[in-house]
């Protein structure tokens, strides 16, 4: 069992060496842009924000996403990511496999795959102004949810029910300053939505 800085999940992470993944490469290419424009990196804190993961082939359960503390880290290499191959939000629980710990939104990423089956690609990052300009104006989580908990993970499954989550591919976080999420068919599609 492992659990490391900010994720609040209990992890149970099999100790495995992932290869070179479909859609590793887009990943990278995208977190690198989001990177420049300071929505993904590493706070005055030195605690590292933002993630982005991809679903791993047909399996709706599965995904790869960027581990937990990696902000700080330029140009990923497949080791930095981990696979989340089973979770729970019950029990806030999930298993990965790779060599490091699931960033702390992985039950958040699990509940959008689980209620958009189309969706291939989620981005979690942060702009501030950006958020506050959002905010109530598109699918918004409750100022109750707390990132990286089953309640986020419940309040995302919430919008897709409630609201026009589905179609929008976007939502904010209310209760996670400047946390905006989006998704689509691959990555720019997600990215694409934070212009729009």
């Amino acid at each position: 069992m492992n659990e490391t800085g900010s994720v609040k999940f209990k992890c149970e992470r099999v100790d495995a060496t992932l290869a070179r993944f479909a859609g590793f490469d887009e990943l990278n290419d995208c977190r690198r842009n989001l990177l420049d424009l300071g929505m993904v990196g590493v706070d005055a804190n030195g605690v590292g924000f933002g993630n982005l993961s991809v679903r791993d082939g047909t399996n709706f359960s599965r995904f790869y996403i960027t581990g937990s503390g990696t902000g700080r880290i330029a140009e990923l290499k497949p080791v930095d990511c981990a696979r989340v191959v089973a979770y729970d939000f019950g029990k806030n629980w999930l298993r990965c496999e790779g060599s490091t710990v699931a960033s702390s939104e992985s039950l958040t990423h699990a509940a959008v795959y689980e209620c958009d089956p189309t969706a291939r690609a989620v981005i979690h990052c942060h702009d501030l102004r950006l958020w506050a300009a959002l905010l109530n104006k598109v699918p918004t989580t409750s100022k109750s949810a707390k990132y990286g908990t089953p309640e986020m993970a419940r309040a995302t499954r919430r919008l897709f029910q409630r609201s026009d989550a589905k179609r929008a591919r976007i939502f904010v976080m209310a209760a996670h300053e400047g946390g905006i999420v989006t998704f689509g068919n691959d990555l720019q599609e997600a990215f694409e939505k934070l212009k729009s």
